[in-house]
């Protein structure tokens, strides 16, 4: 039972990216809130990611290949920077 319980920014960072991609355990969720719920500049950094997420995953839903268009480009750039206001 030696498992940590405070983790790092980087290890936040890295479960973070885990659990938008559903791949971060029970363990790690448990621990990333707990880092989150102390430190506001990763907290700051799963909000972006989220909202990063949602808005790559809804101009990707709409297309079958795996290159953007340079018009989706500039929307997911204004979609962004729409958020961040």
């Amino acid at each position: 039972m030696g498992k940590k319980v405070m983790i790092s920014c980087d290890e936040a960072s890295t479960i973070c990216d885990k659990t938008q991609y559903n791949e971060a355990t029970f363990w790690d969720k448990l621990k990333l809130q707990l880092h989150l719920f102390l430190c506001k500049k990763c907290g700051l950094y799963s909000e972006q990611n989220k909202m990063m997420s949602k808005i790559f995953k809804t101009h990707l839903s709409n297309h079958s290949h795996h290159q953007l268009a340079d018009a989706d480009k500039k929307a997911i750039e204004a979609e962004l920077k729409k958020q961040m206001n």
